[in-house]
């Protein structure tokens, strides 16, 4: 957490590397003194200013833009200095370290950000929302996380918050009247009301699902005996040449992770050892391995040979399979068989040598994950969210069941609820929960 006072924090703003532009953000209070020092100017409110960036010595460091932004109309809610200038790693440095010579302190991690939601300039969704933008791997995903950062997710949130308030005000004005309760709830349509939030947080938790599975995709892991076709598989998927293919069983001895987009959907592919029983030491490593992915995997893919079908040696490995892990049986090699590309409940007939039937794998892989192809209004949402969205559902769920005489237990349940929802925008949130958050920023965010 910032200090209270808001000492002054700085940072380069850009990627490392070189490039054209680079940025260092200073952020603290009074920071005219400050532009004074580094420009040999008082620079103007949000107007753009040429200026050399000066050593300590009088020296010109670099020359550059200088941006200044008072308080309160900042990112961050402070004043804001931005000095952008050459793009070298070297000069990027020099710059910082003449700013941390003049009283600045290195930003933490996501400190600027920090200091916007402390400020309110950003509620929580909004501050992770930005991080979600710079990370996202999908033009999809930085829609949705865009849609977050203009605020789309949490006046949902803020809305159900609203309507539960409004809830909460008619059950427990009731508590004081108990003789007229029923009535007074009947005619406030207070019951049909409670359904009506049930109803928009499951809404909610659709979207955000979608939004979680843009923001982290799927893991999908193959497994199968040797030399049915895994690898093959894998670069298929993966439309280039990631994994060695030979018709010797056993080839693959590691795991082989490639991560593709489907529909913008992340999907995170990994070829494991071909599963059986070996003397061979490398080999056998390479199958407990496979197992670890297993257990780490959204999906399963069961790669059998479409010559000989499901096996007992398949069967022994479906066995061994986490509870509750979702199964597609792939039936590979159909150009061997002759048989036509098809899908049918959980198995699905493709040939990885030859491409027949790849596109029917890749819409069954998005089936099983539960995307929906028509999801225009999807914000990008972190585990966090719907871990809270869940919680407030079950507490609804609860209420909607209790007798209409539990008017404290309702009152109750519909303040969980409010408080579960309210987390998610950082209205009660515990401090180690924000210092974890902003801590997965980079370094100037």
């Amino acid at each position: 957490m910032p200090n209270a006072d808001h000492d002054t924090i700085a940072a380069i703003a850009t990627a490392p590397g070189r490039g054209g532009i680079g940025i260092v953000r200073i952020s603290g209070a009074h920071l005219i003194p400050f532009a004074q020092q580094v420009t040999g100017i008082t620079p103007k409110p949000r107007f753009a200013h040429f200026v050399p960036i000066l050593d300590a010595d009088g020296s010109v460091l670099d020359e550059g833009v200088v941006l200044y932004f008072p308080a309160p109309h900042s990112f961050t809610g402070d004043d804001v200095l931005e000095l952008q200038g050459h793009g070298g790693p070297v000069v990027l440095n020099l710059v910082l370290n003449r700013c941390l010579q003049l009283g600045a302190r290195l930003a933490n991690p996501g400190e600027f950000t920090q200091r916007a939601f402390l400020n309110d300039k950003l509620d929580l969704t909004q501050a992770e929302s930005v991080a979600d933008l710079i990370d996202a791997s999908s033009a999809e995903a930085a829609r949705s996380a865009m849609r977050s950062l203009t605020g789309e997710f949490s006046a949902r949130i803020h809305a159900l918050v609203a309507s539960l308030i409004d809830l909460r005000m008619l059950v427990e004005a009731t508590l004081d009247f108990p003789e007229e309760e029923l009535e007074f709830l009947q005619a406030a349509k207070a019951f049909e009301r409670l359904a009506q939030i049930k109803q928009q947080v499951t809404d909610v938790e659709q979207s955000a699902r979608q939004g979680s599975l843009l923001r982290d995709g799927i893991r999908v892991v193959l497994i199968g005996q040797p030399n049915v076709g895994k690898s093959s598989l894998l670069n298929q998927l993966a439309g280039q040449e990631v994994a060695i293919v030979t018709a010797i069983a056993g080839t693959t001895r590691d795991t082989v992770r490639e991560t593709i987009q489907i529909e913008g959907v992340p999907v995170h592919v990994i070829d494991t050892a071909g599963l059986r029983d070996t003397d061979d030491e490398v080999e056998r490593i390479g199958i407990e391995r496979t197992w670890e992915a297993v257990s780490r995997a959204n999906v399963a893919l069961l790669l059998v040979d479409a010559q000989y079908g499901v096996t007992s040696a398949e069967q022994n490995i479906i066995a061994k399979l986490p509870a509750g892990l979702p199964l597609f049986t792939v039936h590979n090699k159909i150009d061997l068989t002759q048989e036509l590309a098809g899908e049918s409940a959980r198995e699905i007939y493709v040939s990885a040598k030859t491409g027949v039937g790849i596109p029917l794998l890749r819409a069954a892989l998005l089936k099983i994950a539960g995307w929906q192809t028509e999801s225009g209004s999807v914000f990008l949402a972190r585990e966090r969210h719907l871990n809270a969205i869940r919680e407030a559902k079950h507490h609804l769920i609860q209420a909607s069941e209790l007798p209409v005489s539990a008017l404290e237990f309702l009152a109750e349940e519909l303040r969980l609820a409010q408080n579960a929802l309210s987390s998610v925008t950082g209205v009660f949130s515990a401090d180690d929960l924000l210092g974890e958050i902003f801590s997965r920023f980079c370094i100037g965010k």
